[in-house]
């Protein structure tokens, strides 16, 4: 996958976690980005280290997108949980 499918996927990633996560974050469009494309990342390696599994197969592939939410939401929870502490 290239840079540019890694930066959609990372988008729309982001704007699931957000949407599955409600509320007010300090960040804007460009924090959700990178937490989403960070999150794919995460995602993937959790896939790979937890259940053995290549999870970040392709654009298209159902686990890519499962793995790239599940890391969104878990860098957005921690996020909200830094930010919340500046606060």
């Amino acid at each position: 996958m290239g840079i540019i499918g890694w930066i959609l996927l990372g988008l729309f990633a982001g704007i699931i976690a957000k949407f599955l996560m409600p509320g007010r974050d300090p960040g804007g469009v460009i924090v959700t980005i990178l937490i989403g494309i960070a999150g794919g990342l995460l995602g993937g390696w959790l896939g790979k280290v937890i259940f053995g599994v290549d999870s970040i197969d392709g654009f298209f592939e159902l686990s890519t997108w499962i793995a790239a939410i599940v890391g969104s939401v878990i860098l957005l929870a921690l996020y909200r949980l830094v930010a919340a502490r500046r606060h």
